[in-house]
């Protein structure tokens, strides 16, 4: 796979504003951006219009250059998260990060559950946190 299967890139959308509110409430309801928000319904939409989602997806959604920074098209998202959330009004430091970890939380938690169902991994109490089979 190419670097260019993988490049993050912005997607642009007009709606009316009631249906951005719409979009904004559901997002809230479910402690999400609303990056993260339409790009999970549109996915969702995607498979139930047959539209099976691939390893090659999955992987793009996720970024694992997220955490340090190093990946320029990831900086530029960030860039362009923080100021969508801004052009809301204030926020202070945690709640942007809240926001912008949310995505990753809920990334782990998937992941977590796909591997608990696949039995590659497991929760143990004993051994303080999960571990591998």
């Amino acid at each position: 796979m190419s670097e260019a299967d993988t490049e993050r890139t912005v997607v642009k959308t007009y709606v009316p504003a009631y249906q951005r509110q719409e979009w904004d409430d559901h997002a809230d309801e479910l402690d999400m951006s609303r990056s993260e928000f339409v790009k999970t319904m549109v996915q969702a939409g995607r498979r139930g219009f047959g539209a099976e989602e691939t390893a090659t997806e999955t992987e793009t959604e996720s970024d694992p250059d997220r955490e340090d920074g190093s990946d320029s098209g990831t900086s530029e998202n960030l860039e362009a998260e923080v100021l969508e959330m801004l052009s809301e009004g204030p926020r202070d430091w945690e709640e942007l990060l809240a926001e912008l970890t949310a995505e990753i939380e809920d990334d782990l938690d998937e992941t977590l559950q796909s591997l608990q169902e696949a039995g590659e991994v497991r929760y143990s109490g004993r051994d303080g946190g999960y571990v591998l089979e």
